[in-house]
């Protein structure tokens, strides 16, 4: 097996992402497979007995996200499939990239600096250099969309 894995979040920042996969799935005739990670290493200092019901959420909604994005591909031609897995993103986008045989990874492209962001330049820079590493596949970046 073999294809292209695409890592999203959801919302109007996974549109790019998504968009670019879409297309390069059309150029390379790859199956698309859209992936989300849930990660729920925020509630590790918690006791709330509700860490089990919110794992629950958080997979539905990753199943919403991802089979949002199948149907936006499946209408344009592109084979696509979809997961939702545990853990943090890096290891989860390197093992089911590994486990698919993954030519390709599509990450959506930081916002700028001046805005919230989990990464620096420098950090997203390692992060991508790490998942093409590890994978063996090639890391695409989408195109950040200006509204």
């Amino acid at each position: 097996m073999s294809g292209i894995v695409c890592a999203i979040r959801g919302g109007p920042t996974s549109k790019p992402t998504i968009s670019r996969a879409i297309a390069l799935a059309k150029e390379t005739k790859k199956v698309l497979h859209f992936l989300y990670i849930v990660n729920l290493d925020f509630l590790a200092y918690t006791e709330s007995s509700r860490v089990r019901v919110i794992k629950e959420e958080m997979h539905e909604m990753g199943d919403f996200i991802v089979l949002a994005a199948q149907e936006k591909a499946e209408n344009q031609g592109v084979e696509a499939q979809g997961a939702v897995r545990d853990g943090t993103v890096a290891e989860g986008i390197i093992e089911f990239s590994q486990e698919i045989e993954a030519d390709y990874v599509v990450l959506g492209s930081p916002r700028a600096e001046h805005e919230e962001n989990v990464f620096t330049r420098e950090r997203f820079e390692s992060f991508v250099a790490m998942v093409e590493k590890e994978s063996g596949a090639k890391v695409v970046l989408s195109e950040i969309e200006r509204s």
